[in-house]
C-alpha cells in the first residue's frame, strides 16, 4: 500500500490542483480556466486473461475507467507498455497494442504516443487526460445522508481470473466476466450529464468495500449496503466456495479495517465484496432525482445496493 510513503511526500502547492492524492480518489484535477479542468490518470497491469487482443482492450477501459469516475470526458490517451525481449513473440505485443486501439476507437478517443520498455513481465495501459467543468467535477468526499448508492458492474472479476489460472472457472463464467469487464463506464457519464452526483468512485483493486470506505471515510458518513441487492456474477459464489480466492481480498480486508461491521455477511459474500476489480463498474452517491434518470436511463445496469448514512462513531460501513 503506498498511503504510508504518499503521507510525508514534498507537495508544491498549487491552487489550481483541484483534486490531488489526498483522499485517494481516481484521477487528479488541474484548473484550466472558469469553464474547464484537465482530468489526468494513469493504469496499466499485468495480463488476466489469455487472448492478447482482449488484454489490451480490457486494459484500456480499465484506463478510461478513472477519468469516468471523475465526471470527465477522455480526450486523448499515451499507451504504456512493458514487454520482455525474446521471450515473447512480437506478434503478441502487436496484439495487444491492437486490441487497446480497438477499444479507444469505440471510446472516440485519440492515442497520440506513448512509452515502452523491455521487462520481465509483460505490462500494459494507458494514461487517460480528459476534461470536467470545474463545477460538474465528480469525487470521492461528497457523500451526504440519505442519498442512495448505486453499483453498475456485478462483483467477482477477481475470483474468476484466478479459477481461470487453476482451470476451475467455466468457459461461460469467464465469457461474462469479459464482457464485463469491455463495458466502458462512458454511459454513466452521459446518464447523469448536467444531474448532481454527490460521489463516486470506480471499484478496482481495493474491491467494492476498500473503495467504499475511502468514500465513507473522505464524505464523513457511513455507507450501508444490502447484500442480497449487490450484483454478483454468476458462477463466482462457486469459485468463491472452491477457495479460489486472490491474495488482495486479505490485504483489501486489511485496509478496509475495523471501520468494516461485517455482521449479517457470510464468508463468500464477505470475500466477494472484496474482491479486487478490473475494469469495475462505478460506486455512486446520488440525490433521489439523480438516481431515478440513473434507473430509468440505464435500465437495470445501474442496481441500487444502500444509503448513507451520517457517521456512526467510528463506523464506515455496515450491513443489513
Amino acid at each position: 500500500m503506498l498511503v504510508p510513503i504518499l503521507a510525508d511526500l514534498p507537495v508544491f502547492k498549487d491552487e489550481n490542483v483541484l483534486v490531488g492524492f489526498e483522499t485517494a480518489d481516481d484521477a487528479g484535477v488541474y484548473l484550466l480556466g472558469p469553464e474547464s479542468a484537465v482530468v489526468q490518470t494513469i493504469d496499466f497491469f499485468t495480463p488476466i486473461v489469455d487472448d492478447p487482443a482482449t488484454y489490451g482492450r480490457i486494459a484500456a477501459a480499465n484506463s478510461l475507467s478513472d477519468v469516468y469516475a471523475m465526471g470527465g470526458r477522455p480526450i486523448f490517451a499515451l499507451s504504456v507498455v512493458g514487454f520482455p525481449s525474446g521471450t515473447v513473440e512480437t506478434e503478441v505485443l502487436r496484439q495487444i497494442v491492437h486490441g487497446g486501439a480497438e477499444m479507444m476507437c469505440e471510446a472516440s478517443v485519440p492515442v497520440i504516443g506513448g512509452h515502452s520498455i523491455q521487462d520481465p513481465e509483460i505490462k500494459f495501459g494507458y494514461a487517460v487526460t480528459g476534461l470536467v467543468h470545474p463545477r460538474r467535477i465528480w469525487t470521492n468526499r461528497g457523500a451526504k445522508p440519505d442519498d442512495y448508492l448505486y453499483l453498475t458492474k456485478p462483483l467477482g472479476i477477481g475470483i474468476i481470473t484466478t479459477g481461470v489460472k487453476y482451470g476451475k472457472t467455466p468457459p461461460e463464467v469467464l465469457d461474462a466476466a469479459v464482457a464485463t469487464m469491455l463495458e466502458l463506464n462512458g454511459g454513466v457519464v452521459q446518464a447523469l450529464a448536467g444531474r448532481e452526483v454527490h460521489a463516486a468512485t470506480d471499484v478496482t483493486g481495493y474491491g467494492l468495500v476498500g473503495h467504499a470506505c475511502e468514500l465513507a471515510q473522505s464524505s464523513g458518513v457511513t455507507l450501508v449496503f444490502r447484500p442480497s441487492e449487490i450484483p454478483v456474477l454468476d458462477g463466482v459464489m462457486e469459485l468463491a466456495r472452491k477457495g479460489m480466492l486472490p491474495g488482495a481480498i486479505m490485504t483489501n480486508q486489511a485496509y478496509a479495517g475495523s471501520g468494516v461491521r461485517w455482521e449479517g455477511v457470510d464468508e463468500q459474500q464477505r470475500q466477494i465484496f472484496l474482491d479486487p476489480q478490473t475494469s469495475g463498474g462505478l460506486l455512486l452517491s446520488l440525490p433521489s432525482e439523480a438516481a431515478e434518470v440513473l434507473e430509468r436511463t440505464l435500465e437495470g445496469k445501474a442496481i441500487r445496493i444502500g444509503r448513507v448514512e451520517a457517521r456512526e462513531g467510528d463506523c464506515l460501513i455496515r450491513f443489513e
